[in-house]
């Protein structure tokens, strides 16, 4: 009796104590601040796929009802809302629809900005988005770039400018990197009032993190900017929150952000980019603030982390004190992760494929049972993922073993996932760490350093660090000519540099490879600092400078044909010939300093618009030679100021030059070909006509034996032929 009394007791102070507090909340309606905070919405992710194409819409759509029914004053999102950065027609569409379905209502708005907007908003309006007396906003959304969705090109534009420019979110935490080396930002707050509370809320899209890592160690380097203080507000009574959408867990300490670099006086840290729900704040040791970590809306990789329920959270604050709720996310797919051992099994067959696919398939069985019974109001196929330690044992097709589970589940294809153990250093303090991270666009993905590793691989044109920034812009980025431009511009920055040594040494065939292999070295070093800083460029919005940097390194910037014209044989760069192995010594370069002539509008790379900057083009390229006929010497077509020079040096073996041959005249017949050396030049200089390539690579057989003699100035067989103009990467 005493027992149960006593517990009764206890459970009515617990009573009485939620009662008065949700009494004091509630009363202070008028001074309370109800922020929803959700990161890592992803929408559009999967958009193509024919089962989970609606997930991520319905996620988007759950957060913005969560917070009409909760009637927050606003939504505030941490990064990554679009999964791509070019979201497709569809994915703007739909999210414009369902901010327009929640965010546009007659519903008064209880907080006002009181800092200079145009700072907080760099748009053309400069102005938060519920005042604009064209739109009746009611639910205002306030969201920064995350590392998906992030601000490129000349403009310096991201997805999340175009709902700006619509009046749907208020986008802030584009900062501008000034400054020399490393750089500097500035943090200045969005300063919010609802009665007697006040909030600073300051925001900062994603960087590249070994460069805020680089800031924030930086004396200097990151400023923020504290609100003034005066005698009805001091410093003391603003609540200051936090929003940054970076790496928070990595290996390398210098690819993440530290907790403890953050400013001490901050009191709410919201932190975007990673994928596991730690909604709960948590506090850091040694410093003032807690911590929320909303984690993903959406599962984008099936591991671990991903597999834990999804919530939002409600953030209350009042004065200097604040109330965190966790909402759960009901329309979220159910998700079932399982680790398994096959060495665990008692009676498994290690040479039995079939008993091993059996006990897989069992195992997926009963996790499709186990979503089944949550009871999820809206049921949907769940995702499935098995991490099988195969050690000991022989894997299985997991596409064929998906094959018995379509229409079970949403994901068929990739139920199994094959691993080993291995053997897992401790760290200083004897602990093993976790050896599967939660990073979901970083999973399943391999630097090209690893690849050429593996592969025992060994560049000799391209650097692999250039290498390596053209497959960032090209995955991340969707830049479609990443590619094209690196190998231009290495191609005639080798090309360049052969030229020069050419001229000057006079190099024979093996010394070419040599030099080829000097150059690549010698580029290699000096492009990893310059990669550290493009890479950094990019992410931070910065493309301006990238797309200078490559063309003042003798490449061409090359932004695109216009859709209405089509692209012709005439408009391939002067490089683009196919790369040999070798290069023949008695084959004779200069370097072509002409202006190149196009026919009006210039649509190829450095040809109609060299005459506007007054700048000239460099190149070395093969010499053209039209196709020989049977039985008969060939000769080479040249101009008239290089038939002399080739006359002076036709007995001694020539260094490489560059000769330029017209399009009209590498077309003549065989006949015309074999006897109209000078006439032909004297025709091509006359007509003025655009240099184009003939790459005789296929001959007869019967050439050889049949040509007979050939002068110093013929051109050599088809063994040792190679091209001039561009080189293997």
């Amino acid at each position: 009796m005493h027992v149960d009394s006593s517990m009764k007791r206890s459970r009515l102070s617990r009573n009485l104590l939620l009662s008065f507090s949700n009494f004091f909340w509630r009363a202070a309606d008028t001074n309370t601040l109800r922020i929803l905070v959700a990161t890592d919405c992803h929408v559009g992710y999967l958009e193509n796929d024919e089962i989970r194409r609606f997930d991520s819409f319905n996620a988007f759509e759950e957060i913005c009802s969560i917070a009409s029914q909760r009637q927050v004053d606003f939504v505030l999102l941490g990064g990554d809302l679009f999964h791509e950065n070019k979201p497709s027609r569809s994915t703007l569409v739909r999210t414009i629809e369902i901010l327009r379905k929640y965010c546009m209502n007659d519903k008064p708005i209880q907080f006002q900005v009181v800092s200079d907007q145009t700072i907080n908003f760099p748009n053309k309006f400069g102005v938060v988005n519920y005042e604009d007396p064209n739109f009746n906003v009611g639910l205002p959304v306030f969201t920064i770039h995350g590392n998906h969705d992030d601000p490129a090109g000349v403009d310096n534009l991201s997805a999340i400018d175009i709902l700006a420019a619509c009046n749907l979110v208020n986008y802030f935490g584009k900062v501008a990197l000034g400054g020399n080396g490393v750089g500097n930002i500035a943090l200045h707050p969005i300063l919010l009032r609802k009665g007697s509370t006040n909030v600073a809320l300051y925001g900062l899209g994603n960087i590249r993190d070994e460069r805020l890592n680089r800031m924030f160690q930086t004396p200097h380097a990151v400023q923020w900017i504290r609100p003034e203080s005066t005698d009805d507000c001091p410093f003391s009574d603003w609540f200051n929150i936090f929003v940054l959408h970076q790496n928070r867990v990595k290996a390398n300490p210098k690819n993440a952000i530290n907790e403890h670099m953050l400013a001490k006086f901050l009191d709410f840290v919201v932190w975007g980019h990673e994928h596991e729900c730690l909604v709960d704040p948590q506090e850091v040791l040694g410093m003032d603030f807690h911590i929320t970590q909303p984690g993903s809306s959406v599962a984008t990789s099936l591991i671990d982390g991903e597999s834990k329920p999804k919530h939002v959270l409600l953030l209350e604050i009042k004065g200097n004190e604040y109330r965190p709720t966790k909402v759960p996310l009901k329309s979220v797919r159910p998700f079932k992760y399982k680790n398994v051992s096959l060495q665990d099994a008692a009676d498994l067959d290690a040479n039995d494929v079939q008993s091993v696919m059996d006990h897989l398939s069992q195992m997926v069985h009963d996790l499709i049972a186990e979503a089944a019974e949550e009871g999820h109001p809206d049921p949907m196929l769940p995702l499935v993922r098995l991490r099988v330690d195969y050690t000991g044992f022989t894997t299985i097709n997991p596409q064929r073993f998906g094959q018995k589970f379509v229409g079970k589940v949403a994901n068929p294809h990739d139920i199994l996932l094959f691993t080993k153990a291995v053997k897992r250093r401790p760290t200083a303090d004897g602990k093993i760490e976790d050896e599967e991270k939660l990073r979901p666009e970083e999973l399943n993905q391999q630097n090209i350093e690893a690849l050429l590793a593996e592969s025992n691989l060994k560049m000799e044109i391209l650097p692999v660090s250039e290498l390596g920034l053209a497959l960032h812009k090209f995955v991340s980025k969707d830049d479609k000519l990443a590619f094209i431009e690196c190998v231009q511009e290495n191609l005639d920055d080798t090309q360049n540099k052969l030229a020069e040594e050419a001229l000057a040494d006079k190099l024979q065939e093996d010394d070419v490879i040599v030099k080829v292999s000097e150059h690549m070295q010698q580029r290699e070093k000096e492009s990893i600092p310059r990669y550290k800083e493009t890479l950094t460029s990019v992410s931070s919005g910065d493309p301006l400078s990238s797309v200078q940097h490559r063309t003042s390194q003798g490449g061409t910037s090359r932004k695109g044909n216009d859709d209405d014209e089509p692209f012709d044989d005439d408009d391939v760069p002067e490089s683009s010939t196919p790369a040999k192995r070798k290069a023949p010594a008695s084959r004779a370069v200069q370097k072509d300093t002409e202006t190149p002539r196009g026919r009006g509008r210039g649509r190829g790379r450095g040809r109609g618009r060299a005459s506007q900057g007054g700048l000239t083009q460099t190149t070395l390229n093969v010499v053209p030679v039209p196709r020989p006929p049977r039985r008969a010497s060939r000769m080479e077509t040249i101009s008239d100021d290089d038939d002399e020079n080739n006359e002076e040096e036709e007995d001694e073996e020539p260094a490489p030059k560059i000769k330029k041959t017209n399009s009209k005249t590498s077309q003549r017949g065989r006949k015309g070909a074999a006897g109209s050396k000078r006439g032909a030049a004297s025709s091509s200089s006359s007509r003025g006509g655009r240099s184009t390539y003939v790459d005789d690579d296929v001959e007869d057989d019967d050439d050889e034996a049949d040509a007979g003699p050939k002068k110093a100035t013929a051109t050599p067989s088809s063994q040792k032929r190679s091209s001039w103009g561009s080189l293997r990467g």
